[in-house]
């Protein structure tokens, strides 16, 4: 079993940490309202959920493949039968790798609740606003330095 599946895996079961978490410890943006508990336990439980959701995509995504893969040597076959086969394992390819992208943000926003480090932004140290955390609880960047990071 992968580190990625390991981790998510673990984490919904222990939630303990849960009422450790400081809300006021929380960075947010000028003109916000500080976090609440239930602010926090709103975004904990998204997180949780979209782990569980990309998991889910990731076992489908991971037998859709598997099921592409088998008798997939071309031979005796219809060349647009190999290519279609070919698009359709590379689409379901690039639907594994996003999934198990958005599994590791998930995961990731969950360990920086967890040490305290959750809401500032990893480039540049500023809140990243809790506005945007509630809409993208995945959000590593605040809104400045993702779209320089875009811009690149």
């Amino acid at each position: 079993m992968s580190s990625a599946k390991q981790g998510a895996g673990a984490a919904p079961e222990d939630t303990s940490w849960r009422e450790t978490v400081d809300p006021d410890a929380l960075p947010f943006r000028e003109g916000e309202e500080a976090w609440t508990r239930a602010d926090v336990d709103e975004v904990i439980d998204e997180l949780f959920a979209d782990i569980t959701k990309q998991q889910t995509a990731i076992a489908v995504a991971e037998h859709e493949l598997a099921d592409l893969r088998d008798g997939t040597d071309g031979a005796g076959r219809d060349p647009a039968d190999v290519g279609s086969n070919n698009f359709e394992r590379d689409q379901e390819m690039s639907l594994v790798h996003s999934a198990r992208e958005m599994l590791e943000q998930s995961q990731s926003a969950l360990r920086a609740i967890r040490t305290g480090h959750y809401g500032a932004c990893e480039n540049c140290g500023q809140a990243i606003g809790k506005g945007r955390l509630q809409v993208f609880p995945r959000a590593n960047l605040c809104v400045t330095c993702k779209q320089r990071e875009e811009r690149r």
